[in-house]
Formats: structure tokens, sequence, C-alpha cells
């Protein structure tokens, strides 16, 4: 556990971690608002201070990894990763977001924002970034695979959709010893293909 933990004074916490991680989950979920609790959940603002707390100091993040790694070990591999994939995904938002953090990707003609996430080989997630869709994928997989390298500094190795190209590679290469092997499909295929390695 960690020292800031065991540190804290006060009276001991009134609710198990367990129900409010289950009541965290319960309106990430759902996308509930944390008002929006059932009673049977402990009160929206010992939620919200727990997860705050807790996001503060990066536990989060560590439960997260933590978790990843025993599914990894679990299914006979390394806990850390040595691959990931790179990809991104246009989504519709509705109107009430803000519009200067919407745009419009003409590739896949779809007006929101573009989600762009790192996954390893089993697709559990690596890294997550969300742009406005009109932001090109070079553009936005740079900052990406930057956060990348800092949080998971052994994986030497991302594949990447065709729009992956140009500086990118030689920028990966150069300035975040990563490999960035842009994985093209063929031309005459059309909707859904899994590629090769």
């Amino acid at each position: 556990m960690p020292a800031w933990f065991q540190e804290q004074g006060g009276r001991p916490e009134g609710y198990c971690h367990r129900q409010l991680l289950d009541a965290i989950r319960y309106l990430v979920a759902g996308g509930f608002t944390g008002r929006a609790l059932p009673t049977d959940f402990p009160g929206w603002g010992g939620v919200y201070a727990f997860f705050r707390r807790w996001r503060e100091h990066g536990l989060i993040t560590e439960l997260h990894d933590r978790l990843c790694g025993k599914v990894r070990e679990r299914e006979g591999r390394e806990a850390e990763p040595t691959a990931g994939i790179i990809d991104a995904q246009p989504v519709r938002v509705a109107a009430t977001v803000p519009a200067a953090s919407r745009g419009y990707d003409g590739g896949k003609k779809v007006p929101g924002r573009k989600r762009y996430i790192v996954t390893d080989t089993f697709g559990l997630l690596l890294a997550v970034a969300v742009t406005a869709a009109d932001i090109g994928d070079r553009d936005a997989a740079a900052g990406l695979l930057t956060r990348l390298r800092r949080l998971h500094g052994d994986i030497p190795l991302v594949w990447a959709g065709g729009g992956y190209t140009g500086s990118l590679i030689g920028r990966c290469r150069d300035k975040l010893a990563l490999i960035l092997e842009s994985v093209k499909r063929t031309d005459d295929r059309t909707g859904f293909v899994v590629l090769p390695k």
C-alpha cells in the first residue's frame, strides 16, 4: 500500500473499497452522472472523493496496468507487452458537445470526435487520445505514441493502418526508438478485413 495511504489520519473510511469501485464501474458503464447512483451504492459525494483521491495519486492507472499484467501472465505472456496496435475511430457526438472539440472526418464522413487507441496484441488498452474528428491520424498519433513510450518504455514495435505513414515513421524511429510498421490493405477488398502482421 502506498505510504500516503497509510499515513492518513482521521476516522476510518465508512465504505468498503469494493463498494466504491463497483459504484465507479456502474457510473462509467452506464454513462450516468454521479448523483444518479442508486441507493444501494455509497453516497455520490463519497464515491467522487474516493475516485478523485485515487486518480490524483495515480492509483487508477496503476490498478489498470496491474490487472492487464495479470491477464497477460495468465495467458502465458510477460506482464509488460512488447508490441502494440494503433487505430482510430470517428464517433458522432451529441449537439451539446462544444463546437471547439468537434470536427468532420472527411474520409469516413462522420462529424464529431475521433478516439485513438493503442492496445497490446490481446486488445488490452495501453494508451488513449480523443481529438476533434478533423485532426489527421499522423498528427494525433505523434502525441499518443510519445505518451505510449513514456508509459510502456519497453515496447519496440507498433503496428498501424495505412494512414500512419510519412514523417511519422521516421519521427518514431529517431525520437522515440519505436518501430512503427504500417500495414496496408489491398485495394481489391471492401469492408472489414483482418490484415496480416
